[in-house]
């Protein structure tokens, strides 16, 4: 019993601590907003649409504008057998640093990297 009692307390704790870092269920996130651009564009479109984005200081939108040019480019036929290879575009690894560099603050590296990202894509005919 006394093993039960010293243990008890313990418990307490950590379902406190767990229901105290729950997220709240009646939040809603908003989605981030999306450039104005329409679904035939261009994954370079995409990518100025961020670059613009970015400068003007939405990050939200440069962020949403990013993820949309890199699912186009990402969206690619590939032989039977190697779906689970990941893509080795230059322009999918510079959106992917911009993205991150976006996340971290660092609003000056992005650019550069978005900025890399269009010169690759339009290199590309994307």
């Amino acid at each position: 019993m006394r093993a039960f009692l010293l243990s008890a307390p313990l418990i307490v704790a950590i379902s406190a601590g767990a229901l105290a870092q729950a997220p709240d269920p009646g939040v809603v996130l908003s989605p981030l907003p999306s450039p104005n651009l329409t679904q035939g564009d261009r994954p370079s479109d995409y990518l100025r649409a961020a670059q613009g984005a970015l400068a003007a200081g939405r990050s939200g939108e440069a962020q949403q504008a990013l993820e949309m040019a890199q699912t186009r480019i990402l969206d690619r036929s590939v032989p039977l057998g190697q779906t689970n290879n990941p893509s080795d575009s230059p322009t999918v690894r510079q959106i992917s640093q911009a993205l991150q560099a976006l996340a971290a603050g660092d609003r000056a590296s992005s650019m550069q990297a978005i900025q890399a990202a269009i010169g690759s894509a339009t290199a590309q005919g994307l």
